[in-house]
């Protein structure tokens, strides 16, 4: 089964520039070891929260606003889609994401194409 780790943090951490060298070189190490064990599907990091939109649609219309909708003290920063045996697994290797550090994982299941889901939406 798939699952999807939305990788959370605070992207005005104070990391010095051999720390962030640090981390991202962790977590690519990481995406190797999953790829090696044949959890990897995708991964990415994002850009900057102040490069975001958010868009919404109603009435007919589109609005759009510059940033993220909500204001938290973290921000989604990437995100890693993995293959695991269930949710146990997959919240094992999310646990080992090293950007976790800095803030949380959530980890969702996927939800296959034209299956309802078990809270019944679509």
């Amino acid at each position: 089964m798939r699952y999807l780790c939305l990788i959370c943090y605070d992207e005005h951490a104070a990391l010095s520039r051999d720390e962030a060298e640090t981390l991202a070189a962790e977590a690519r190490d990481y995406v190797e070891e999953l790829r090696r064990g044949g959890h990897y599907v995708a991964s990415d990091a994002l850009q900057s929260v102040r490069t975001a939109t958010t868009l919404r649609t109603g009435n007919g219309r589109l609005t759009t606003t510059d940033g993220p909708f909500a204001e938290t003290k973290e921000q989604l920063g990437g995100f890693i889609l993995i293959e695991a045996r269930d949710l146990n697994d997959a919240i094992r290797l999310a646990a080992k994401i090293p950007p976790a550090r800095l803030g949380c994982v959530e980890v969702r299941p996927v939800k296959e194409q034209g299956c309802a889901s078990q809270d019944g939406a679509v």
